[in-house]
């Protein structure tokens, strides 16, 4: 792993203080190929709160810079936290929502090539809501089911990605991490 890589995934991590993020399986995190493609202003957005809404990211207006798709996060800065799985294989999941905002969250199967749903796998109709006392242990600690029908579609590695999805709705955020794996 590059030391780059390695800072970015330390100062990522540890920036637990906006709104929610995924930490385990690993997501993707910001690296110099994501600011070669955004721009320096939209690392530096994460790097400063890596649980911030999407609506905080500003890229550079590159066509190739696409901030809707894991945060405009690069394939190539992480190519050392690819997962792999096997079809039907159950992923447990760890998320961190320090500032709950209600609103509907998924974790579906995205290709990353056309930015589209191929297979959603879990659908919280209301997810992280402010109004309860206590979130439900579901809404931090989760597990979900791979796929058994997508062929070789995610056998290359950046080809797929699992998306956690969450929109809080009277908050009017969208929140959003990408794992990379191949199966």
């Amino acid at each position: 792993m590059h030391i780059s890589t390695i800072i970015a995934s330390t100062l990522f991590t540890a920036t637990v203080f906006g709104h929610g993020n995924i930490t385990s399986p690993p997501a993707r995190q910001p690296g110099p190929a994501m600011a070669k493609v955004c721009g320096a202003a939209a690392v530096s957005a994460i790097m400063a709160d890596g649980t911030g809404p999407l609506e905080g990211i500003q890229s550079n207006g590159s066509p190739q810079c696409n901030i809707g798709l894991c945060k405009g996060a690069q394939f190539a800065d992480n190519k050392a936290l690819v997962q792999k799985y096997a079809p039907g294989q159950v992923v447990q999941m760890t998320a961190v929502l320090p500032i709950p905002h209600e609103g509907p969250c998924n974790i579906s199967v995205v290709n990353t090539k056309t930015n589209t749903i191929m297979e959603t796998m879990l659908v919280f109709d209301s997810y992280a809501d402010e109004n309860l006392a206590v979130l439900p242990p579901n809404n931090t600690n989760f597990a979900v089911t791979m796929p058994t029908d997508l062929g070789t579609a995610c056998s290359v590695a950046g080809a797929c990605v699992m998306q956690w999805f969450w929109f809080g709705t009277a908050a009017q955020q969208t929140y959003e991490n990408c794992v990379d794996f191949v199966m």
